[in-house]
């Protein structure tokens, strides 16, 4: 995601109107016994929208049109904010310093990536977090809250940590933020029926995920 991908966010007002969420790939065979045997295909889960619903006017649609052929189709990625899904904790809170635990310290490691964990008793998903906003990643070790610029710096488009000085092994190290979702369009045609769209149709504007 460099030449291929814009850094800049999908309209804000359209896509708190739209709709989607995680998706899996699995692999189901049922045996002669009845049994079934199931293999995830995908290592990380994948995230599909469809931002048609968030379009509410023309003005909205002109705006997503230009969006749509600025990025030239599915050629090239952007951020889109998923409003289920944009903070280290839930949407409706602040993010704190101690919300993920991202990594331990050894002594020597000064660079860690920013990642959310989903689920904490059986089989936590680990998500690597690649889009997350300008200034608000907060850091700790050890529960105690680190200095942006002199302890540490992050990168917004890599979700990258680095530390000034490797943290201490054996040391916890959290981190709290707000996020994009790294997506480009998965359609290069836009079927826009202005006489559908006044009478009440949703056009579909289809977004996937890029895994990072």
């Amino acid at each position: 995601m460099a030449s291929d991908f814009h850094e800049v966010r999908f309209p804000l007002d359209v896509s708190l109107g739209s709709r989607g969420g995680p998706v899996r790939r699995t692999d189901i065979v049922t045996l002669a016994s009845g049994r079934e045997h199931r293999n995830s295909r995908w290592a990380n889960s994948r995230r599909r929208y469809d931002a048609g619903l968030g379009v509410r006017s023309i003005d909205a649609l002109h705006a997503v049109i230009a969006f749509f052929e600025e990025r030239r189709g599915r050629l090239t990625g952007f951020r889109f904010r998923d409003r289920t899904d944009w903070r280290s904790g839930s949407p409706s809170k602040e993010p704190t310093p101690l919300d993920q635990r991202i990594g331990t310290g050894d002594g020597t490691a000064k660079i860690f990536q920013l990642i959310k964990t989903y689920g904490s008793s059986f089989s936590p998903y680990q998500r690597p977090i690649a889009k997350p906003i300008g200034g608000s990643v907060r850091v700790a070790i050890n529960g105690v809250e680190q200095s942006v610029g002199s302890a540490f710096n992050s990168d917004p488009t890599t979700g990258v940590v680095t530390f000034t000085n490797a943290p201490p092994g054996g040391a916890a190290i959290t981190a709290g933020f707000a996020f994009d979702v790294p997506v480009r369009f998965d359609t290069d045609e836009l079927d826009i029926d202005l006489s559908a769209f006044e009478a009440g149709a949703i056009p579909q504007i289809p977004l996937i995920e890029i895994v990072p």
